[in-house]
């Protein structure tokens, strides 16, 4: 990650999100996940608020360019809600988060559920496709799982 995207990279439990920046989250989320890609969905599902939940952002200029959560599940990290401002993709950012998130991690084993064209995309952090594709409001994803690191030989 360049030395500007860690400057520019935010880490913050629900209760420390302020006000301000939890709307831009809330409003990228909504502006690709539920209007760009057509799926008609309550975004904020409820999970944001809970105890272990951690946001995890790149802001640049005041604005949110790339967000990601990660969610306790039952002392498994998931990691969600990975997006990037429609004018930053290609940029990056997504690729940068994702890192930081497996830092966040450490040696835990991981699981997300890809979009599954970004399959390969998550594929290069070490995630490997656990189960069949599904469908989720409209649109095929996968069941993925990082195992966690095996220590050096």
């Amino acid at each position: 990650m360049s030395a500007e995207a860690r400057s520019d990279l935010r880490l913050a439990s629900f209760a420390d999100l302020d006000a301000g920046t939890l709307y831009a989250i809330l409003k990228l989320r909504s502006e690709v996940f539920v209007v760009e890609q057509a799926c008609v969905y309550l975004d904020p599902d409820g999970r944001d608020t809970e105890p272990g939940t951690r946001h995890l952002w790149i802001e640049r200029a005041g604005a949110i360019r790339a967000y990601l959560r990660i969610l306790d599940d039952g002392g498994v990290p998931r990691i969600g809600r990975v997006v990037t401002a429609p004018d930053a993709r290609g940029s990056g950012l997504a690729g940068a988060l994702v890192t930081e998130a497996l830092k966040v991690v450490g040696d835990r084993p991981s699981v997300l559920d890809a979009q599954a064209h970004l399959k390969n995309f998550y594929g290069r952090f070490g995630f490997r496709q656990t189960g069949p594709e599904y469908v989720e409001d409209g649109i095929p994803h996968v069941p993925m799982l990082r195992a966690a690191p095996q220590p050096a030989r």
